[in-house]
């Protein structure tokens, strides 16, 4: 982007530097604007349908997906020139290449993304309320937001967890993958649709598995989706709040992406504490965080930071507590709230480009 006039706001700026920000802008802007197109295409299944169909005109893709022509052609002409998608001129055709239909079709499937992008309407869904969390005591509930968060939540996660949960996430715990095979018990707090519920009755059958959440609608999705997946036989769930959840002895306890949003963190790492066999173990999984705010001047830290503003810290502060962490915490106020609850020891063992574990150990 070039400056065709001199700047208004401020004749002191720097001509070069508020170019640079200028064109910052805009793409932020563009990818703002071309997010609302992805859901839309994930919403009518138009990039399964191209991907289903190969190289095709917008009338064969509209005919396919039983959409308004003149508007699919303008919705493939978007993803285009964004790189949503390839196109020949000669031909008019438009095709979606192999990593494209990975991350924007195959859905389910470990580098799925698409149906992700919903928390991104949700949460412009949600401004109005946010803004009133602002002006008043910073207060919004989690269930309180559009329904397409849940979805959208529940969506992007489970790509991350299908491919390191039951593999390097809780192969780097101390003993527990294997009293795991063996047998033996787990707790999944904060479960919400119950995807990391499911893939863990999967990967360990003796196992009997317990999801709990403090949010009714998911647990009735959670549960739906644990009769679909055929382990309702060695999986339960139930609305429990993650500082009085029920049982004990538990062999793990995970807490996928969760406790930075809990009111009480240091409340429900004791009753986990508690709820643990001797050997036991807790997991947290976090977001990513560098240890200053230049180190989360990245694509992920943006995403993260926005949506701990905007859904994260505002469910926190409607729970009360006195300890609100976000989701950029960084590990050392993890332990600390480790170390208040009774942990002795709180590390990092494994992490990833969206996530980092923190093993507890009583």
């Amino acid at each position: 982007m070039t400056i065709d006039h001199a700047p208004t706001v401020d004749q002191d700026a720097d001509p070069r530097r508020l170019e640079e920000f200028l064109g910052r802008f805009a793409e932020d802007q563009a990818a703002a604007m071309h997010t609302a197109t992805i859901v839309l295409g994930e919403q009518l299944g138009l990039f399964r349908a191209l991907a289903d169909g190969g190289p095709q005109t917008s009338a064969q893709l509209a005919a396919r997906a039983r959409c308004e022509p003149r508007l699919v052609a303008e919705w493939l002409r978007a993803q285009a020139v964004s790189g949503y998608c390839e196109h020949d001129p000669d031909t008019a055709t438009f095709w979606l290449d192999a990593a494209q239909e990975a991350c924007l079709a195959d859905e389910g499937g470990p580098t799925y993304l698409a149906g992700g992008l919903a928390t991104a309407s949700a949460v412009h869904r949600s401004i109005d309320q946010v803004a009133a969390a602002f002006r008043g005591e910073g207060s919004l509930p989690w269930a309180a937001h559009d329904p397409a968060l849940f979805t959208g939540v529940a969506t992007a996660f489970q790509p991350a967890y299908e491919t390191h949960l039951t593999t390097s996430w809780i192969a780097a715990l101390e003993g527990v993958e294997r009293r795991l095979e063996a047998g033996g018990r787990i707790a999944d707090i904060g479960c919400g649709f119950g995807t990391s519920t499911v893939l863990l009755a999967r990967r360990f059958p003796a196992a009997s598995v317990a999801g709990f959440d403090g949010h009714e609608l998911s647990i009735d999705e959670a549960q739906r989706r644990a009769a679909s997946a055929g382990v309702s036989d060695r999986v339960t769930f139930q609305v429990a709040d993650a500082t009085r959840f029920p049982g004990h002895d538990y062999d793990l306890v995970c807490v996928l992406n969760a406790l930075h949003e809990m009111g009480d963190p240091v409340g429900a790492c004791r009753r986990i504490r508690a709820a643990l066999a001797e050997h036991g173990r807790a997991m947290l999984v976090e977001p990513i965080a560098g240890a200053s705010l230049e180190e989360d001047r990245t694509p992920v830290g943006r995403s993260f930071s926005s949506a701990s503003t905007m859904i994260c810290l505002p469910s926190a502060l409607s729970q009360g507590g006195t300890w609100h962490l976000g989701a950029r915490a960084p590990d050392e106020e993890f332990a600390e709230v480790a170390t208040a609850a009774g942990f002795r020891r709180c590390h990092r063992v494994a992490e990833t480009t969206l996530h980092r574990v923190l093993e507890l150990a009583p």
